[in-house]
């Protein structure tokens, strides 16, 4: 099982670098931003492993085998995203310097804006899959993707491409990163957690 969820974070950092490669080729952000929301689609109906859709889903379950799980589907995400976002700059030389430009951009951010970005990614991403999930609607994805780009939230495995495709990787990139799989963890809890209190309140009285 652990396995499997790996290969699937591999292919989920395909999606994401596919996307991130659209948002980055296009000059219009909008449409960028609406075509980046193919990455979340295929993850969503080919039941790939994205880690900021599933951690929400630890308040529910948080087994030590789900647990396992969502770590090695964010260890494989890691992984496609380094390895396709590495040929993608090959491919495509022309998004080298936007994106370099974009990541100078994300390292400036103080803490406390990059987590809090982060925590808004992750609310927004939970909706988006929940949505899908629950109501077998994609509309969430379509409205939720292009929101966290537009509103300049942080979004972890697309700044694994980002980061990837921009050849920056070092002490400082890392530990950006792991701030902001933080912050899209609290986020993808926020709604669960909050849902989870009012039962009990409502079990109480």
């Amino acid at each position: 099982m652990l396995i499997r969820e790996g290969f699937k974070g591999i292919l989920a950092g395909l999606c994401i670098t596919l996307g991130g490669c659209v948002l980055l080729g296009c000059e219009d952000r909008y449409i960028g931003a609406l075509l980046f929301s193919v990455a979340l689609l295929t993850i969503c109906l080919f039941g790939f492993s994205l880690y900021t859709g599933k951690v929400g889903y630890l308040v529910d379950d948080h087994s030590k085998k789900n647990i396992l799980a969502t770590l090695c589907g964010l260890l494989g995400n890691a992984i496609g995203c380094a390895a396709f976002g590495l040929l993608a700059r090959a491919a495509l030389p022309a998004i080298s310097a936007r994106v370099e430009t974009m990541v100078l951009a994300k390292l400036e951010q103080s803490f406390p804006q990059a987590i809090i970005r982060a925590f808004f990614c992750g609310v927004l991403m939970y909706i988006a899959v929940r949505m899908y999930r629950e109501k077998g609607s994609v509309l969430g994805i379509f409205v939720c993707v292009p929101a966290f780009i537009l509103s300049g939230f942080e979004h972890s495995i697309a700044n694994m491409f980002y980061f990837a495709a921009a050849h920056t990787l070092n002490g400082e990139s890392i530990l950006y990163l792991l701030i902001i799989i933080l912050g899209n963890s609290f986020g993808g809890w926020c709604i669960p957690l909050l849902e989870k209190l009012t039962k009990e309140k409502k079990a109480d009285v």
